[in-house]
């Protein structure tokens, strides 16, 4: 039984959302729609017809957009609400630190969303984040600020999630492996010829979920899930080797959590991002939700399947690249995001993003206990070398 008091509670608690136009971004809308959560601030890079219905509807006090221009045409088309317009990419970084707001969600798509973490979580304020390139790039000190400032990162990915709620009241120690479930992707079973055939239309067809284009490109070539193994291990602090991808495509077990004993715990629901959101804004408390129930009669039964790592490299060289520490899963996701944006600019193949991204991973020499300006330079090494091999 959900009581006044907690929904008061839940009610009371502030929420930045950054990205607030994107997928995710949407969704956590319609999440702090459905149980009355005050939006403190919002942000998005350019939809100002979206982002104006956003501050109509929510009355954030702060609404920071990427593109000057768009932020100039915002703040006339906004001028008769108490909306303050940011512009450019410093109003996202003040607008990450500052507002009064317990929770900053970032659904920032790529790179782009590190800096408005770490501004969060040094404004002392707890991060939901669903952007998992921030810890693919730079996991390590990303937790090792919010542990300085005690604050929680809260993760939104869905396997991460269900890996977090298998994890609550457990012993750490006792974790013996998670398990990342995988859809598949769009072209699970397919052989690299095939694959080297494939279209962009045909690559952002998601057999399950529905999301933005990077992500959806990721998840036909399964770097998402090596993306998704590095941000494990930076999440539960577990070695690569602890980690195991499971494919999935019924896509109804989120992720799993094996223990010393052999027990395994599940989190199963239909596939939508809006629980995940719900449980990282709510966290700890459950609330009703916007998804159906599950109906297990209906589902008949649910499958298991090795991933192809022949066939789709990356996810192996994911797991290669976070065992090798030190700059490569920075240089990886770098190269990675340019590849991918390559590709949905009809300028490469789809399997020419396998090829750049390994090449850039094996021809940049490791540099060992890397400061955060080595990252981000291994970040843009990665992305020029990318645009060389392309010339």
């Amino acid at each position: 039984m959900i009581t006044t008091q907690t929904r008061d509670r839940i009610g009371e608690m502030p929420v930045t959302v950054l990205g607030s136009t994107g997928s995710v971004g949407r969704q956590t809308m319609d999440v702090a729609a459905m149980h009355g959560l005050r939006v403190e601030g919002i942000s998005g890079a350019k939809n100002i017809s979206l982002l104006e219905e956003q501050i109509r509807q929510f009355h954030p006090r702060f609404c920071a957009v990427e593109n000057e221009a768009a932020a100039r045409e915002l703040k006339i088309a906004a001028a008769d609400t108490d909306t303050k317009i940011l512009s450019g990419r410093s109003g996202i970084l003040w607008l990450a630190a500052n507002g009064d707001c317990r929770i900053v969600l970032n659904s920032i798509i790529g790179t782009a969303g590190l800096e408005p973490t770490l501004n969060a979580i040094r404004a002392g304020k707890n991060v939901a984040l669903a952007n998992k390139e921030t810890l693919v790039t730079a996991g390590e000190f990303v937790m090792a600020e919010a542990k300085a400032h005690g604050v929680s990162v809260l993760p939104v990915d869905s396997e991460h999630c269900a890996i977090f709620q298998c994890l609550n009241g457990e012993v750490h120690a006792r974790v013996k492996t998670l398990y990342l479930t995988c859809s598949g992707g769009a072209f699970r079973g397919k052989t690299l010829n095939e694959l080297k055939l494939v279209t962009k239309k045909e690559a952002l067809a998601h057999p399950t979920w529905k999301m933005g284009a990077k992500i959806t490109v990721d998840c036909a070539s399964l770097m998402n899930k090596g993306l998704e193994l590095i941000e494990a291990v930076r999440l539960f602090d577990v070695s690569p080797d602890q980690v195991e991808v499971v494919v999935h495509p019924e896509s109804i077990i989120h992720s799993m959590v094996g223990f010393c004993d052999n027990a395994v715990m599940a989190q199963l629901s239909v596939p939508d991002m809006r629980l995940c959101i719900q449980y990282a804004l709510t966290y700890p408390d459950r609330m009703p939700s916007l998804l159906e129930p599950l109906d297990f009669k209906k589902i008949g039964r649910l499958t298991f399947l090795e991933p192809d790592e022949k066939t789709f490299t990356l996810l192996p060289l994911a797991r290669r690249a976070v065992k090798e520490g030190g700059i490569k899963t920075a240089v990886l996701n770098g190269a990675n995001e340019a590849a991918v944006q390559l590709f949905l600019d009809e300028k490469i193949g789809f399997t020419d993003i396998f090829q750049l991204v390994e090449t850039a991973v094996n021809d940049t020499p490791n540099k060992e206990h890397p400061t955060l300006k080595d990252l981000e330079q291994a970040d843009c090494a990665a992305r020029d070398t990318v645009s060389r091999l392309v010339r």
